[in-house]
């Protein structure tokens, strides 16, 4: 016979007094931007699922696409000056 057993780590891990700490919270508004960026590009891309996309739709998928890519650059220029000696980029 085989016993169930739960399982208190995996029961426990998402309970509703578990927050964020003061850490994750200001890692994830570092990456906001990246994230907005990313939905930006997402949505351009979804307007277009049903459809041919056409040459304005075309220039929006581009820009958000430059979008994405300057906010990536821009968090990972920020956070290598954090780590370089002396703050230099």
């Amino acid at each position: 016979m085989d016993h169930i057993v739960t399982v208190q780590d995996a029961v426990t891990a998402f309970a509703d007094w578990i927050e964020p700490t003061v850490a994750e919270l200001d890692a994830i508004e570092q990456e906001m931007p990246v994230i907005l960026a990313d939905v930006d590009l997402l949505d351009a891309q979804i307007l277009t699922l049903d459809h041919t996309p056409t040459e304005l739709d075309a220039r929006r998928i581009r820009r958000a696409r430059r979008r994405a890519l300057a906010a990536r650059v821009a968090l990972l220029n920020r956070t290598a000056g954090a780590l370089l000696p002396g703050g230099a980029a």
